[in-house]
């Protein structure tokens, strides 16, 4: 079994909602398309998924030991950054990414707020009722979370956490990523417009439909 369920194998097991393309779970994961189709037909071989108008796993004990596999891989090996944005897709709770990571996701990577790579806090919004859950998750995989950034020094690890409790979830998907609707990142970023305004005019470029009078403030001001 194990031989078949090496790490990739393993995300990809976890990736799948029932009905999902390789494509869809290629883009979860962030992973070539190739790389999941060849992992996707390994696991259908040895009979650990199915694929019939869209990939099933067969068996949520499959799920769990996959869970188990990628949790001790983390535990021996730190997950990178990308890697930590792919992580909570592999828990079974409703969840989004917001504040500076939403931002990030909105502008799809364009803008990434200065954030150092050994002291990095990923936020995300969660069900009220599933915050317990996701704290035994991701000590799992040896990352602590808390309800608002700590202090570097408090960890061993460069990740975080920072976890914004809701009692219900309004969840949109850019580029496989979940995150909180547009507005609300928008009325995010108007918050701490001094820190976002580059980021503002970036999605009055990628989105039409916004007008924000932001892009010429932003040219003029580096032509100054």
């Amino acid at each position: 079994m194990y031989e078949i369920l090496d790490d990739t194998a393993a995300q990809v097991i976890l990736a799948i909602e029932s009905g999902d393309s390789i494509r869809r779970v290629a883009q979860h994961l962030h992973t070539p398309y190739e790389t999941v189709r060849q992992a996707v037909n390994r696991l259908e071989e040895a009979g650990y998924i199915h694929y019939d108008d869209g990939l099933d796993v067969v068996d949520d004990r499959v799920r769990s030991t996959a869970r188990e596999l990628v949790a001790a891989s983390a535990g021996v090996s730190p997950p990178s950054i990308d890697e930590a944005y792919v992580i909570p897709q592999f828990g079974d709770w409703a969840f989004a990414f917001t504040r500076i990571d939403a931002v990030y996701v909105w502008t799809q990577g364009g803008y990434q707020v200065g954030r150092d790579p050994e002291d990095y806090p990923l936020f995300l919004a969660v069900r009220e009722q599933d915050v317990d859950a996701w704290e035994v998750f991701f000590e799992s995989f040896d990352i602590p979370t808390a309800f608002e950034r700590q202090p570097s020094e408090k960890f061993a690890g460069s990740l975080q956490i920072v976890l914004d409790p809701q009692p219900t979830l309004d969840i949109e998907y850019v580029e496989g990523y979940p995150v909180i609707p547009r507005e609300e990142t928008i009325a995010y970023m108007r918050e701490h417009y001094a820190t976002f305004e580059s980021a503002l005019a970036m999605l009055d470029r990628m989105y039409e439909e916004l007008d924000f009078d932001v892009a010429y403030r932003e040219t003029e001001r580096i032509q100054s």
